[in-house]
């Protein structure tokens, strides 16, 4: 009976040391990275109406967020499980800016069930927001945002699927379908299950030359998709059209800004399609299965908080990047081992040493030390006190 109460609830886990020291000394790097680019940090609470959570979300964070009933006020609260509506909130409702807002965020999320990042159903989500542009300059920001995040993190190998969500979607007003139908055809879509999709189209009697381009959907992707786009979907209608130029223009911006990341498109990848609104995109690194950063284009999103401003922002776990990183050099360096004295001339060389960037810990007299071997410890020399190995006394 006592080991259960060791147990973690599966996909919440605890972070130690040293991992917990990388975490937080990326935090910081990434919160100074961010504020450079001109980004302004926001903290929006962990606990909020559920409405406001959900606020132009559809279903896509329903599942996923923990709800329960507030004793104060009687209404439902829920865990957020994304913290972008509450940024849209804050852009909407709090700041109400005429011109772009660069906002950044930092805080634990809480999901239901596992998510795409590392597994955890608590991340540690750390993102970036846009407000008030609708142009490809700001994508392409974001996309560069994103990726300097990952290269602060040690992560140099990425690559981006980058899709958009406005070609499926007039695709399928394009056909005529009505809403059951469009979301069941989503699904089929989003497993590529191609004779499921064929049925699909068949059932629902879409005309031959519509049907033939959305069975064309889950075959464009790769390299070379928007290429093979351009034949497959020439007979769209112009919001197709509109949609493809435009992703076709980011491609361009990232070629010319990030000539070495490597991109694949995917024209059937609809993440958030209940309330992105243009380009979606998702990081990966080889060997690992599951998104290491995501993001997209919501522009309808902060219209229930009085304002519908264009945004487009992408968001990422830190404990994911540190799990993809490779091991991190001197984020710690060995401690000092101070004895227990208050003899001046060692507390101010121990405070030099702390505010040079040093751990300094005091011996406590009849306990062990436990700082490890490579640690170093000060001892009063002639000259005053000085920095020795502990392995060589």
């Amino acid at each position: 009976m006592n080991e259960e109460r060791w147990r973690l609830p599966d996909g919440i886990d605890e972070v130690l040391p040293p991992e917990a020291a990388r975490v937080e000394h990326l935090r910081r790097e990434l919160l100074d990275l961010y504020g450079s680019w001109g980004y302004e940090l926001v903290i929006p609470p962990f606990i909020d109406y559920l409405d406001s959570l959900l606020t132009g979300t559809g279903s896509d964070l329903d599942l996923k967020t923990f709800k329960l009933t507030d004793q104060v006020s009687g209404r439902l609260l829920g865990v957020r499980a994304d913290m972008t509506p509450q940024v849209a909130r804050i852009d909407a409702h709090r700041l109400r800016r005429e011109g772009p807002t660069r906002l950044c965020y930092l805080g634990t999320v809480l999901h239901t069930r596992s998510d795409g990042f590392a597994g955890s159903r608590a991340p540690l989500q750390i993102g970036a927001e846009i407000f008030g542009h609708d142009g490809v300059e700001s994508d392409v920001e974001v996309l560069r945002l994103l990726v300097a995040t990952l290269e602060t993190a040690g992560i140099d190998n990425a690559y981006l699927d980058l899709g958009h969500v406005g070609i499926y979607r007039a695709l399928a007003a394009q056909a005529g379908l009505d809403r059951g139908q469009e979301m069941a055809l989503f699904d089929a879509l989003q497993r590529k299950a191609i004779p499921e999709i064929r049925e699909l189209i068949h059932r629902a009697g879409v005309a031959t030359a519509v049907g033939d381009m959305l069975l064309a959907l889950p075959e464009l992707n790769g390299d070379d998709a928007l290429e093979r786009a351009g034949d497959a979907l020439a007979q769209a209608a112009a919001p197709v059209q509109s949609a493809l130029a435009r992703l076709r223009a980011v491609a361009d911006e990232i070629a010319r800004w990030l000539p070495s990341l490597s991109v694949h498109f995917d024209l059937a990848e609809l993440r958030g399609y209940n309330y992105k609104t243009g380009i979606v995109f998702a990081a990966f690194v080889p060997g690992w299965g599951l998104e290491i950063g995501r993001g997209g284009r919501y522009d309808d999103i902060g219209l229930v908080f009085g304002r519908s401003r264009p945004a487009v922002g992408f968001s990422t776990d830190l404990k994911g990047l540190i799990a993809q990183a490779p091991p991190a050099e001197g984020v710690l360096r060995p401690p000092v081992l101070a004895p227990w004295s208050a003899e001046p001339s060692l507390q101010a060389e121990v405070r030099r040493l702390r505010q040079s960037g040093r751990r300094v810990i005091y011996r406590l007299p009849g306990a062990a030390d436990t700082a490890g071997s490579n640690a170093e410890q000060l001892v009063q020399e002639a000259g005053g006190w000085v920095l020795k190995p502990v392995r060589e006394t």
